[in-house]
Parts: structure tokens; C-alpha cells; sequence
């Protein structure tokens, strides 16, 4: 029933991509913060526990 609102969806979902292709946005570089954060984080955790067990 809603096709124009879908295909507005669908053709305005890669624009923001296109016109900024060259350059990090904050919200890319606040997602590699948050998974650089969370690695570094565990990575002591995992190392201790593979030191216990094996």
C-alpha cells in the first residue's frame, strides 16, 4: 500500500554515502571507538582465562 514511501526509502538510503564517501563521519568514528574499546577490554580477560585453562 505505501510503494511511494518505500521506494522514497530505498533511493534516499545510499544518498548520505555518495556525498560523504571520501570522508569518516562522527558516527563512524565513535563505532570504531566503541569496538576498539570493547576488544582492548576483553583482550586481558580472554588471555588470563586461556592461561587458566590451558
Amino acid at each position: 500500500m505505501n510503494s511511494r514511501n518505500e521506494v522514497v526509502s530505498h533511493y534516499g538510503a545510499g544518498q548520505q554515502s555518495h556525498t560523504t564517501e571520501e570522508s569518516f563521519t562522527t558516527e563512524d568514528i565513535l563505532w570504531a571507538v566503541g569496538i576498539w574499546s570493547v576488544i582492548l577490554t576483553l583482550s586481558p580477560v580472554i588471555v588470563f582465562y586461556m592461561l587458566m585453562v590451558a
